[in-house]
């Protein structure tokens, strides 16, 4: 099922599929978010839970026994549940089921609300254990925007600006896309900026860790930009389809990394995976502002 958010500035539609975006337009008709051209990629704006990207081998261990995960968790296929519904608040959850349990052996219940403030879009998720122990997961989002957002211009006319101030470093893929063991300084022209071009993403994602609190996408030739704010979230995500010249680029707020190259992943000891204690709660949000 689709659901409507809608307030003076912006329109905003919602899969109950996985709790996935599927549009944000202005009240002028321009779309900011990635439509899915399954030529190059046919998400929007997945949700990413219990684990942030790839398992080798598509596993990992708990207490001993090995569990089968996909890449990203299985909360993106998940058809969620409808709980309450405002013009500018949408709240869907859902909670563990046997299915679930062959892939991820906790109980718990989740809670995803979009909520739409004038020009802003904020995604809110709460994770309550309902485990008789300590639950261990990674959590984040995954939307693609629209680059360019002006038809006249080109992706290579636009760049990623962050905070004055701030030294991200880079946790660096292995060759089979995987975390290697590497973590260097990424550059920044001019302390601030990213300009944009495709090769960047030709050796997947880029991931930074103390980049935040927020990075925008604009160009000095369009009135048109979009600020994200991941200050919830250790790392963020950049992404396109890699050696392509795809038209978005994903800004991907992520609590944890995902598997070391040729390491099967223990839950338990996973250093950057949240813990999160028996009957306790974990909130953690992003948000996009959209000029």
């Amino acid at each position: 099922m689709i659901y409507t958010l809608k307030n003076e500035a912006l329109t905003v539609l919602v899969s109950s599929l996985g709790g996935e975006l599927q549009s944000i337009s202005s009240k002028d008709g321009l779309e900011y978010l990635w439509q899915g051209d399954p030529k190059s990629w046919n998400r929007h704006a997945p949700n990413l839970f219990p684990y942030i990207g790839r398992l080798t081998n598509g596993q990992y261990t708990y207490h001993g026994q090995v569990y089968q995960l996909n890449q990203h968790g299985f909360l993106r296929n998940t058809e969620l549940s409808f709980v309450s519904q405002t013009d500018t608040q949408l709240v869907l959850s859902f909670a563990d089921t046997q299915e679930t349990k062959e892939n991820y052996p906790f109980s718990f219940q989740f809670t995803l609300t979009y909520t739409l403030n004038g020009s802003s879009l904020t995604a809110t998720y709460k994770i309550e254990n309902k485990s008789e122990e300590t639950m261990y997961f990674g959590l984040g989002g995954h939307p693609g925007f629209n680059v360019p957002l002006d038809n006249s211009l080109s992706f290579e006319d636009y760049s990623l600006a962050f905070d004055k101030g701030v030294t991200p470093k880079q946790t660096l893929l292995s060759e089979n896309y995987f975390i290697s063991e590497e973590i260097v300084s990424y550059p920044l022209d001019n302390n601030c900026r990213i300009p944009l071009s495709h090769d960047l993403f030709d050796h997947d994602a880029i991931i930074l860790s103390e980049a935040g609190p927020t990075v925008s996408i604009q160009s000095d030739r369009s009135d048109h930009s979009i600020v994200f704010d991941f200050s919830d979230f250790t790392y963020v995500g950049l992404w396109q389809t890699p050696k392509s010249n795809a038209t978005f680029l994903c800004i991907e707020p992520w609590s944890s990394l995902p598997s070391k190259d040729g390491v099967l992943t223990d839950l338990e000891t996973q250093e950057n995976l949240i813990a999160l204690p028996a009957g306790e709660i974990c909130q953690k949000e992003w948000s996009v502002h959209l000029n």
